[in-house]
């Protein structure tokens, strides 16, 4: 369960820091609202997701699951569109979406290679 809620805060917090970016909040220069306000989408998703394995522990690996697809599939889009050369394509923003989409794939092998009684925190205890 540790492992699933430490790839959504990394994922989250990237997605923030791009989103703060490309809303001219952090770093002048790479604006562009529409990719700000995805990414702002996705981080704000994952960020849930992590609160919602804190609710809902027995699901946290299909929520983890989930959230990261969710992810997965806007940063293709957003990959697919940088490599287009549609909306920004600076190096920061080929770098940023090559990584994270990375990092998502690994992230959603790991969550679900994950064995379900780990993944829902379960703890081994001996049977009376």
């Amino acid at each position: 369960m540790r492992e699933i809620r430490t790839l959504l805060i990394i994922e989250a917090v990237a997605f923030a820091l791009a989103s703060l970016t490309h809303l001219g909040v952090l770093i002048d220069g790479l604006e562009d609202p529409g990719a700000g306000t995805a990414e702002g989408v996705i981080g704000a998703v994952l960020a849930a997701g992590l609160v919602a394995t804190f609710a809902l522990p027995a699901w946290t690996r299909a929520i983890g699951l989930v959230v990261q697809g969710f992810a997965l599939a806007g940063t293709s889009i957003g990959l697919y569109l940088v490599l287009r050369g549609i909306g920004p394509n600076t190096v920061p923003d080929v770098v940023f979406h090559v990584g994270i989409f990375a990092f998502l794939v690994l992230g959603l092998v790991v969550t679900a290679r994950l064995p379900r009684d780990r993944a829902r925190g379960s703890v081994d205890s001996p049977r009376a």
